[in-house]
C-alpha cells in the first residue's frame, strides 16, 4: 500500500510543521534557563534557536496558504538545513550532555521527517502540474 501526500494533507503537515516551529521557538525563549540545565547547551544558542523559529514559523503558516513551489522548496531545504545543523552541534560545535544529545537529535529526526513529508508532497503538485498539460 502506498500512501500519498494530497495537497490537504501537505498543507496539514505545513501548520503542524508551523506549529511546532511555533511551540518549540516560544519555549526555548521562555524556557531557556531550566532547558540548559537539563541539556548542558548554552543559553545563548537556546534563546537564539528561540529566536528564529517564530519568524519561521510564520513563513510556513504562509507557504501552507500558497501553492507556490518555490516557496515549498524554501521550507524543505530550510527543515533539511535545520537538521544537518542540529548533527554538526552533536558531533561537536556545540557543548552538551545525553540529554542534550537526546533533545537535539529528537528534534533533527522531527524536523528531517517534516522535510520529507513537504518533499513528496512538492514531488505530488510536480505530478498532478504534469498530468495537467
Amino acid at each position: 500500500m502506498r500512501f500519498e501526500i494530497t495537497p490537504a494533507i501537505l498543507r496539514r503537515i505545513l501548520i503542524l510543521d508551523a506549529a511546532t516551529c511555533a511551540v518549540m521557538g516560544v519555549g526555548l525563549l521562555a524556557f531557556s534557563g531550566p532547558v540548559a540545565a537539563l541539556t548542558a547547551l548554552p543559553i545563548p544558542l537556546l534563546t537564539g534557536a528561540g529566536a528564529l523559529l517564530p519568524p519561521i514559523a510564520a513563513l510556513i503558516a504562509f507557504v501552507a496558504s500558497r501553492a507556490a513551489p518555490w516557496l515549498l522548496r524554501l521550507v524543505v531545504w530550510g527543515n533539511v538545513a535545520w537538521a544537518a545543523a542540529s548533527l554538526a552541534l552533536v558531533f561537536g560545535l556545540a557543548p552538551m550532555n545525553g540529554f542534550g544529545v537526546a533533545f537535539v537529535l529528537l528534534q533533527a529526526v522531527a524536523v528531517a521527517g517534516f522535510a520529507a513529508a513537504e518533499q513528496a508532497g512538492l514531488a505530488r503538485m510536480r505530478m498532478i502540474g504534469e498530468a495537467r498539460s
